[in-house]
């Protein structure tokens, strides 16, 4: 019992230092005129599969569809323009970044490949299920926070049937049932509520951030269910065995892509900022839509009066 809480002080304390770090490193840039918190420009593409460098593979590309709002075109257009500006720590960014590359070239993608001859694909996608079933806690309170209920059902649902009929998430049977999941976390929360995204951030051991990702990355540690029934040790080898069974998953696709990138590192940074931005303009949409109109009755008289 002890050395329980002994744990769960280590974490949390580890969170606080970090959410402080993070908070501290974003005020600088403010102070001196830098970008800070201005609103993250738009994007019109789409990325998946992160690695432990930080990476993350840019796999579709489609145009963001028109708006109908002339200004708000006419806003995304010039904050395109500024969006690879949002880079004021670019030299230190270069440096984690190399780092995180040899990690993940020297460590991460060898155990990967082992951990891909031994343990059969269906393993992997079965292990997937129960770590992205697990992280439920998390998809649930940041529905219910940008006022996306229907998603918030959506997630529950997820749940349940995964968890029973799905043998504890072991298979993604509300996929196969028309059920989506619903991908949000703290960060697209803040960026939904106007929190602009801040610098760029690269650090070791963690995947591409902004100021505002950060401060979300530490707040979604603390819904993680996980980290409150398992030792602090036992939570690390967790994440480490989730990164490692993401990246054996997609082996070939890490290589092709850094293989086909003269510039890996902008091309990440670019293609973060535009991915991240592309899910908080959805999410804010989505939030628009979802919202009930009170009083229908009103609206169709409106319409009807001349």
């Amino acid at each position: 019992m002890v050395r329980g809480r002994k744990d769960m002080w280590l974490r949390e304390w580890l969170v606080a230092v970090a959410v402080a770090a993070v908070i501290a490193v974003g005020a600088a840039p403010a102070a001196s005129g830098a970008p800070g918190l201005e609103p993250p420009p738009g994007s019109d593409s789409q990325l998946e599969a992160s690695g432990a460098d930080g990476s993350e593979v840019a796999t579709t590309a489609a145009p963001a569809g028109p708006s109908g709002e002339s200004q708000t075109e006419t806003r995304a257009a010039a904050e395109d323009g500024a969006l690879e500006e949002h880079d004021p720590w670019e030299r230190f960014n270069e440096r984690m970044f190399e780092f995180n590359r040899r990690v993940d070239r020297y460590v991460l993608k060898p155990v990967a490949k082992g951990w891909d001859k031994v343990v059969p694909d269906e393993v992997q996608r079965s292990l997937k299920n129960v770590l992205k079933n697990a992280a439920m806690p998390k998809r649930l309170v940041n529905n219910l926070l940008q006022g996306k209920f229907e998603g918030a059902v959506r997630e529950l649902s997820r749940f349940m049937l995964n968890t029973t009929v799905g043998v504890g998430g072991l298979f993604d049977i509300a996929t196969h049932e028309g059920i989506p999941e619903s991908a949000t976390d703290t960060g697209q929360t803040l960026g939904v509520w106007g929190a602009g995204p801040g610098p760029y951030l690269v650090l070791p051991f963690l995947p591409p951030l902004t100021v505002r990702d950060g401060i979300g990355f530490a707040i979604d540690s603390l819904l993680d269910p996980i980290s409150y029934v398992a030792p602090f040790a036992a939570n690390v080898g967790t994440s480490v065995g989730e990164r490692v069974n993401e990246r054996s998953v997609n082996l070939e696709t890490f290589d092709d892509f850094e293989a086909g990138t003269l510039d890996l590192y902008s091309a990440v940074r670019n293609a973060y900022l535009q991915r991240r931005q592309k899910a908080i303009q959805e999410d804010a949409g989505s939030r628009r839509e979802g919202w009930p109109q009170p009083w229908p009755e009103d609206s169709a008289a409106t319409s009807e009066a001349p």
